[in-house]
């Protein structure tokens, strides 16, 4: 296989951050609507240009945010100094895709989550969310993926 296919198989990194945001704003709609998750994928597909999205990665994560829910919130609850119910709804949905992808994609660097989750709320959010976003994912990273953060933690001190 040519290095130029292998490449093609790999998303962009600005392909799957325009993914997390299309992703934010269909979870913020699922969670203030209740409306079904396929219809506003349905919504979102139609009304969006995916040309430059990883579509794949959209879908994922606004089928898998709703369909692990409770064990997205069992993990951030204890981290949180507030109820599920008092987050702002960016917040909230920001939280859910970073702790889902924490769990579920390894493939992603805890870092990269994180730092993903932070420019979604300073994009969508509240003015200082992303300091909370930061707090609550920076706990919750060492909890999900201990092998990896105790070896960047090891690595970045030599």
């Amino acid at each position: 296989m040519s290095q130029k296919s292998q490449t093609n198989h790999r998303p962009k990194p600005s392909a799957r951050r325009r993914a997390r945001q299309l992703a934010l704003q269909a979870l913020y709609q699922w969670q203030m609507t209740k409306a079904p998750v396929n219809g506003i994928e349905a919504q979102f597909r139609n009304d969006n240009d995916l040309s430059k999205v990883d579509d794949s990665y959209f879908s994922t994560l606004l089928h898998g945010v709703p369909s692990q829910l409770s064990h997205l919130n069992e993990a951030m609850v204890p981290l949180l100094d507030r109820t599920l119910e008092q987050l702002d709804p960016v917040e909230l949905a920001a939280l859910r895709i970073g702790c889902y992808e924490l769990i579920n994609h390894r493939d992603v660097p805890y870092r990269v989550v994180i730092n993903e989750a932070i420019e979604l709320v300073k994009k969508f959010g509240a003015q200082d969310s992303h300091r909370y976003i930061n707090g609550i994912l920076d706990k919750l990273a060492p909890r999900l993926r201990a092998d990896e953060v105790r070896s960047y933690r090891k690595n970045s001190q030599n």
